[in-house]
């Protein structure tokens, strides 16, 4: 009798759960779906580079800012969440954005290893571009440094890269990449003459200029887009920020215009650095993990695309 009333009990269990079986698959589905999309987007903060070492996909420029304001706007920046610091000689800088890191250090705020700072050797010292790491480090006051960049083309620029990778060699940097090389020629001048394929192309990249011919060619290679100026930059920032598709999904998402065009960037597979020595704007700019946008919303976003570039260097 025990036996046949276990039997009972086991044939009730079985039937309870076949009943909600569709009920638990379906929600099972939706769970696993929802995992997948919020792991591969919202908190896929980072992404790998061909050096190995992962890079964070949003960051904080500090283009135009002097030491003290850009030691202010990092160390604030690094406590809103920000983990990748752009800086490079030409800003002048470079003291004051590793005072901001320090002080955040020290706070406990974060450690060296979660803060990636990216410089970049300026067309000044490419005759002693080894010289120019070792300046980069002394002011920085730093041991190594995430990423270095050749801030743009010019004279001796091959042998600029040969002292970068000198430079990975050595320990003193992890990665190393190039910036404002715009097309497939440009990239493929420097990766035939190197030893370690360029990990990062620092450009300007914005809804109006998206230079997707660059960013599907260096693929291959696992070098990654990064983009400097993703509003447009100074003077022409209010003019993307009101063009009627961007104000429109601004409506849709309940964002601002800002945060549109950074979870754009994000999405089409970019590094964005947004620069602000504001701070509601820096916070504002960080608070894009909330909300995806559609497919849909992505093609208009890539409709925008003017081909036309604000700078030119």
């Amino acid at each position: 009798m025990r036996k046949i009333f276990m039997l009972i009990i086991c044939v009730a269990f079985v039937n309870i759960f076949s009943a909600c079986g569709a009920q638990n698959s379906a929600e099972e589905k939706i769970t696993k779906e929802a995992t997948q999309e919020m792991s591969t987007s919202f908190f896929s903060e980072s992404v790998a580079l061909n050096s190995g070492f992962n890079m964070p996909r949003l960051g904080l420029g500090t283009w135009t800012l002097d030491d003290d304001t850009a030691e202010d706007c990092v160390y604030y920046a690094l406590k809103v969440g920000y983990r990748l610091i752009d800086t490079a000689r030409y800003y002048g800088n470079e003291v004051g954005v590793g005072r901001g890191i320090r002080r955040a250090i020290d706070d406990g705020i974060a450690s060296r290893e979660e803060i990636f700072i990216t410089s970049k050797i300026m067309p000044g010292d490419y005759n002693s571009p080894d010289t120019a790491i070792d300046n980069s480090l002394k002011s920085l006051n730093l041991d190594y440094i995430d990423l270095m960049l050749i801030h743009q083309p010019g004279y001796n620029d091959e042998e600029v890269y040969r002292a970068l990778e000198r430079g990975v060699k050595a320990g003193k940097i992890r990665s190393i990449g190039i910036s404002n090389y715009y097309t497939p020629r440009d990239f493929d001048r420097i990766k035939n003459i190197a030893t370690i394929v360029p990990a990062v192309i620092q450009n300007e990249n914005h809804p109006y200029y998206q230079n997707e011919e660059l960013q599907t060619y260096v693929k291959k290679f696992g070098t990654v887009i990064e983009s400097w100026y993703p509003f447009g930059g100074r003077g022409n920032t209010q003019k993307i920020f009101n063009d009627a598709t961007i104000q429109s999904l601004a409506k849709k998402y309940s964002k601002t215009p800002a945060q549109i065009i950074l979870r754009w960037q994000f999405q089409a597979g970019y590094v964005v650095i947004p620069g602000s020595s504001n701070k509601n704007h820096i916070a504002e700019n960080f608070n894009i993990f909330d909300f995806r946008l559609t497919p849909e919303d992505m093609e208009l976003m890539r409709g925008l695309n003017k081909n036309r570039r604000f700078e030119n260097w």
